[in-house]
């Protein structure tokens, strides 16, 4: 087996999704339903951010080929401000037990080695979690709302939310810093690419939450300096999603209840999905990680 870092170019982000998709399941790996077909944009929009993440950490994000020169596993993680996350961790099912998964890992965490925070969101997979947990990670189980959104059970946001663009970039990096203990930074900029951006940015504190409203009214990343605004941005996001498309939240903790109470007055189905991997910090509240961005 050969370790080698992603390249930012189409061949290698093509190669990252066909891994993640074997050993996932298409297209779960993709962030869609299971047994529906992937549309193209969708793939090319994690091509696009498998080369974003490619460039921004070269360090963090690894291919595993076999003797043969094929993928088999892959890892992609990413470090901000003093946070490292492992954004992908893959490894198709004829490579597992083989050790592949265990050396993607210790190259992903050596991008990480100087860091005082680490965020994983993992699946249900007790291989991984055990994995997780072997590198001095907690276990947080999580939460996942899914369904079609009924707006006429969802009470309107309590305040004003705004359309954002890249001039809130500032106040962005500053909730994050505020409650994950470390800015996107140029993650936000790949994320305002793909997805519609809410904010709120008053004298009551500010937020923000990146939603696929134009798709599937699935929510990405939130970040707020209260619960009440976190509460705000999420009833946006969910009542933005399209009509009988189905919105869904992910990678909520017992600490988000705030999130589970906006998701189940909208009558979302709650359901348990894993992990969210925490190490050298508390679960970051109100703050909704990404499994990508984290």
């Amino acid at each position: 087996m050969i370790l080698r870092p992603l390249r930012d170019t189409e061949e290698d982000a093509e190669a990252v999704g066909v891994v993640a998709a074997a050993a996932f399941g298409a297209p779960h790996a993709l962030g869609g339903a299971p047994g529906t077909p992937e549309p193209p944009e969708r793939i090319a929009r994690y091509r696009s951010i498998n080369r974003h993440l490619a460039r921004t950490d070269p360090g963090g994000c690894w291919l595993a080929l076999d003797d043969a020169g094929t993928p088999v596993g892959t890892a992609l993680s990413t470090r901000r401000e003093g946070t490292w996350g492992l954004a992908l961790f893959a490894v198709l099912p004829q490579a597992q037990g083989r050790g592949v998964g265990r050396e993607l890992l210790a190259a992903a965490l050596l991008h990480g080695r100087a860091c005082l925070r680490g965020i994983i969101c993992g699946s249900r997979d007790p291989r991984a979690a055990a994995a997780y947990r072997q590198a001095g990670f907690t276990l947080h189980p999580a939460m996942r709302l899914r369904g079609p959104v009924d707006k006429a059970r969802l009470a309107a946001p309590d305040g004003a939310v705004h359309e954002g663009s890249a001039k809130h970039r500032d106040m962005m990096d500053s909730v994050d810093r505020r409650t994950r203990g470390g800015a996107h930074g140029p993650d936000h900029e790949e994320l305002l690419r793909h997805y519609t951006l809410l904010v709120v940015d008053d004298l009551a504190g500010s937020g923000y939450v990146y939603v696929d409203a134009a798709n599937d009214g699935r929510v990405h990343l939130l970040a707020a300096t209260s619960r009440r605004l976190a509460k705000r941005l999420l009833t946006a996001a969910l009542l933005s999603a399209p009509e009988g498309a189905g919105a869904e939240v992910r990678n909520l903790t017992a600490e988000q209840e705030w999130a589970v109470d906006v998701g189940l007055a909208a009558g979302l189905e709650l359901t348990n999905a894993g992990y969210v991997c925490l190490r050298g910090m508390r679960p970051p509240n109100p703050y909704i990680p990404s499994g990508m961005f984290l």
